[in-house]
């Protein structure tokens, strides 16, 4: 949710492409820093990742914005990369605004074979 201002920043100019876009519940909560973290709390009792799966059933595809954060570049946290994977799972496009990064679980997210965008949202492609 750090990258709060970007995801909206994207979800206008997706929409200028005439994309429908779903963001991140409470999304403004967290760009107006009314809250701080999505923490266990608030995963669990709004059953976020139940809620996120049913949403991306209903998508043709996902962007994962990912962008640098902790000095790790192109950063993908947890919370998005289990988005992938349940894009994955659901046989969905997955798109990361740019390079995959080096991490832990880095053959993961090649595993599931994301487009690149390498920041150019008019590289999405309608199936």
């Amino acid at each position: 949710m750090q990258f709060g201002k970007d995801m909206i920043e994207i979800k206008d100019k997706l929409e200028e492409l005439k994309y429908e876009v779903v963001l991140p519940k409470n999304i403004d909560q967290y760009v107006s820093e009314e809250k701080k973290v999505e923490d266990k709390w608030a995963k669990t009792e709004g059953d976020l990742f139940k809620s996120y799966f049913e949403e991306i059933k209903k998508s043709d595809a996902v962007l994962i914005v990912n962008i640098t954060k902790n000095n790790v570049e192109n950063y993908i946290g947890g919370n998005a990369f289990i988005e992938m994977a349940f894009a994955h799972i659901l046989s969905k496009k997955i798109y990361l605004l740019n390079p995959i990064p080096r991490l832990n679980y880095t053959d993961e997210i090649e595993a599931m074979n994301p487009e690149i965008l390498l920041g150019d949202l008019t590289r999405i492609h309608r199936e």
